[in-house]
Parts: structure tokens; sequence; C-alpha cells
């Protein structure tokens, strides 16, 4: 059982991490004419993710090695677009204080490393024959990733749509 805090007429309970210089500031700072770049690019190693997935489903049910070598791809591509993501949202972690100040910034930090180290597996996995490295790790290792970037986008657009993080505060 936990203690209520006990609150004198009048006055008002506040958040401490609220008070932290910068709390409120929480605009982009690595951004297009506006657009923040880290929220642009993760588009693709989130699809990307899924095709591998997709592409490994296909294979073992086709046998064809064409889907087999577009895993391949598509693992590889994905790791290198999540790297490109991932250094513009390190940008923003480590540059702008109203994020920087966030443990939920610092959550999704975390798992979305985590994912780029199981992309990076996932792909080095295939690199020297690609068929055979399909069954049964390679698709177990894209379900998991496929998992994980599920997560880490949900994580990711709570960020955006619930806090306001990297955004732009213009009407």
């Amino acid at each position: 059982m936990t203690a209520e805090p006990i609150k004198n007429e009048g006055e008002e309970l506040t958040d401490p991490i609220a008070e932290i210089p910068g709390f409120e500031e929480t605009e982009s700072r690595i951004a297009v004419m506006g657009h923040p770049i880290h929220a642009m690019s993760v588009a693709f190693p989130v699809a990307l993710t899924f095709c591998t997935f997709g592409a490994d489903a296909l294979y073992w049910w086709t046998g064809d090695a064409f889907w087999a070598r577009a895993a391949l791809w598509a693992a590889g591509t994905g790791f290198l677009f999540g790297m490109f993501a991932g250094f513009s949202g390190t940008a923003e972690l480590l540059l702008v204080a109203g994020i920087r100040v966030r443990a939920a910034a610092w959550t999704h930090f975390i798992i979305a490393v985590t994912l780029l180290a199981l992309l990076g597996a996932n792909w080095g996995h295939r690199l020297y024959g690609y068929e055979a490295a399909v069954l049964p790790y390679g698709i177990l290792l894209s379900a998991l990733c496929t998992g994980v970037v599920a997560f880490t986008g949900w994580h990711g657009g709570k960020l955006v749509f619930d806090y306001r993080l990297g955004t732009s505060k213009r009407s």
C-alpha cells in the first residue's frame, strides 16, 4: 500500500521532471524545411523488416530461391536504412533537451538499438548462403525482428502523438 502525498489546501503538486529547464523544448532539430528526418526515415526499415518476414514465409511456402534472395536484400536494405534512421533519432535524442529528459524517449532508443542489432544479425546470417539461411533460423529471426519493430514503432508513435516529441510547434 502506498501513501498518498499530503497536500495542503491551495498547494499544487508538480512533476519534478517538468521543472527541468528545456522540458517544453521538443521541436525537431534534425529536419528539412520543418519535416523531421527521423520521422520520415523510419518508414523504410519498418516496411523492409515486414518484407523480410514475408519473403521468408513465401520461400518456405514455395521453395522458390527468388524469395530467399529477396529476403536477403530486404534484410540488408532494412538494416542500412535503420542505421540512417537511428543516427537521426540519436541526434534528436541528444540535441533536444525536452526529448532527452523523458524516460520514454530513452526506452524507445534502447528498443530501437536492440532492433538494429537483430536486423544486422538477420542480414549477416543470410550473406553467405541465403537459401540455406531461411529455414529455420532466418524466418525465426525475421519473426522476432517483426515483433520488435512493431513494439518500437508503437512506442515511437506514442512519443510523437501523445507527447508531441520531435514535432514542429508552428501552426
